[in-house]
């Protein structure tokens, strides 16, 4: 039997996946049925990624991957740029953010393809009914380190978001926000 990797099916799985409509993907219903809380995910391309996950790995949203930088005072530049007027962020501090948005998004699509795909060949080895357990260790090994991977890019630009904020900002940031105070102050420009 020849061992399925994952090099051999993430560029099958991911190709199968981005072949459907991410609007067909989710046929998950709530049937009431405490016996069937999965009924309707086994029609996902890749079963365990709800079209909400997905699309936020295509597109290189956060998808709350970096809640311990938002929820302790690093403000990220996604929400930074949408609340500009409100920060009354400066046009260096507002090109600044943009550039790091900007590598953000770049770095964090490019990944979140391959969690993708590595997320498929599982679920394609599972599929095919050829995995074992050395395989299983070497996909959710891939796996884990390229979600870890996924969630320091995003937490990096959370550091690099506050250094470019006052303190002053950081507290109307959570302010605004609705966090609770945790102003941990900023770094520059006060």
């Amino acid at each position: 039997m020849k061992r399925l990797t994952a090099r051999r099916l993430a560029p099958l799985a991911l190709l199968s996946l981005l072949a459907l409509p991410v609007q067909a993907v989710e046929i998950h219903q709530s049937s009431g049925n405490a016996h069937q809380p999965y009924a309707g995910l086994d029609n996902r391309p890749v079963k365990a990624l709800s079209p909400e996950e997905t699309d936020a790995l295509l597109t290189g949203k956060g998808f709350s991957q970096a809640l311990a930088a938002e929820l302790n005072g690093y403000p990220g530049p996604r929400h930074v740029l949408d609340l500009r007027a409100d920060l009354s962020l400066s046009p260096p501090q507002l090109d600044a953010v943009q550039a790091l948005f900007d590598e953000m998004q770049r770095e964090a699509k490019a990944l979140g393809g391959d969690v993708i795909a590595a997320e498929a060949a599982l679920d394609t080895a599972f599929a095919a009914g050829e995995i074992d357990e050395t395989a299983l260790a070497e996909l959710t090994g891939t796996i884990g380190r390229l979600r870890g991977a996924l969630r320091s890019i995003h937490l990096k630009y959370h550091l690099r978001t506050k250094a470019i904020l006052s303190r002053h900002q950081i507290v109307t940031y959570n302010r605004v926000r609705g966090y609770g105070g945790n102003d941990h102050g900023g770094h520059s420009t006060d």
